[in-house]
């Protein structure tokens, strides 16, 4: 590309126009109010280029022969720019188009990957002429991550949605069965029971909802202290008691040295407790899980081990996403509402650990969370 001659001489009651109209999109001004005497083919001005640097988008400007003047560097590296030509021929054509018309475009492009492959790059182009000697600018906007988030967002409504229905349906029907056979105590006591049943999952997939929500907006660092990973770790252990007594589930905690940590105590306990009743859930009756507490240099790990039907190698990518269930039938027999692995994924990464998963069907389940403690030291 060759080297842009930059001036500095623009008022900047038009350099504040131009910012408005092009990255805001307020209203059009007329082409006279663009025009700058000492403005000249393929020179651009400094202020211009500084102000584009400011806003969220590549961008690129181009002559009256669609030659490149300057861009962003961004653009060169996805193959957009070469030299000083734009590769795309659709947005050339809407250049010539804002130029001819004198008209603000916006658009969606598609722009090719690279000649090895099919893939594009989907971008929000703007285009608009600035003056009436033809140069044109173009801002590029990468909305890919935004479009993620929201289509994230619809499919999360959309779980809830179905999650929400299932209980809310089964206590409806139960309800009016017990409306039907109300001259019948032992029938009404029976589905009395699968309606609590109902009425707790709910009250469950509910809090899940919340506690979700709660972690992905609560900053982590408010409510850090210098915790006891041991002591965490029997905290968890003793709200899963109830639930591995019921199955027969023996739980076995060892313990090498105690492990002090800068963490939120509330969500540990928590991201902890739901790894152990889930693997009480999955365990089948009269055997045992093992939790163990080591350090690995300035890593602490805690690993939980359950001889359960296990999980297979084509599960084991998703068994962190919301609501995703590997066996559905036995969430349901279990309460499980598909949030539970999905909070610790968070829980943990709030902390700046990770969380890994070995498994194999039929033989039992590993998941080992890792935390950094030398962030310890450095808090006190």
């Amino acid at each position: 590309m060759k080297p842009s001659v930059l001036t500095d001489n623009w008022p900047m009651g038009w350099l504040r126009d131009f910012y408005d109209f092009l990255v805001y999109r307020r209203a059009p001004l007329a082409p006279e109010q663009f025009v700058t005497p000492t403005l000249k083919p393929s020179i651009v001005d400094r202020k211009i280029i500084d102000l584009l640097e400011l806003t969220d988008a590549d961008y690129i400007l181009v002559d009256a022969e669609d030659n490149v003047l300057t861009s962003s560097e961004s653009v060169t590296n996805i193959g957009l720019v070469k030299g000083e030509r734009i590769t795309s021929e659709i947005i050339r054509k809407l250049i010539r188009n804002s130029r001819k018309k004198s008209e603000y475009i916006e658009t969606e492009v598609a722009i090719p990957r690279g000649s090895l492959t099919n893939g594009f790059h989907e971008r929000r182009v703007r285009i608009s002429k600035l003056g009436l000697d033809g140069i044109v600018a173009v801002l590029i906007f990468d909305d890919s991550e935004a479009r993620r988030l929201d289509a994230v967002r619809r499919d999360f409504v959309a779980n809830i949605s179905h999650e929400l229905k299932t209980p809310i349906g089964g206590i409806s029907i139960l309800a009016e069965a017990i409306a039907e056979g109300s001259d019948d105590p032992e029938l009404v006591k029976n589905f009395s029971e699968r309606m609590k049943i109902e009425a707790t999952r709910l009250s469950h997939l509910v809090q899940e909802i919340i506690d979700l929500s709660r972690i992905q907006n609560q900053n982590t660092m408010q409510n850090s202290e210098i915790v006891s990973l041991k002591k965490i770790i029997e905290e968890a252990i003793y709200q899963s008691k109830v639930r591995a007594e019921k199955r027969q589930v023996q739980i076995n905690f060892v313990c090498d040295q105690d492990i002090e940590f800068f963490g939120d105590r509330k969500q540990l306990v928590m991201a902890i407790s739901n790894l152990i009743e889930n693997a009480i859930n999955y365990s089948p009756e009269q055997t045992t899980v093992n939790v163990l507490l080591k350090q690995n240099d300035d890593i602490a790990e805690i690993a939980i081990t359950d001889q359960g039907v296990g999980i297979a190698e084509t599960d084991l990518d998703r068994i962190f996403e919301r609501f995703y269930r590997v066996d559905s039938a036995r969430s349901r027999d279990t309460g499980g509402t598909g949030l539970g692995l999905s909070i610790v994924k968070h829980v943990i990464s709030n902390h700046g650990g990770d969380i890994h998963v070995w498994s194999a069907p039929g033989t039992g389940s590993t998941f080992t969370v890792q935390l950094p403690i030398n962030s310890v030291k450095e808090e006190q």
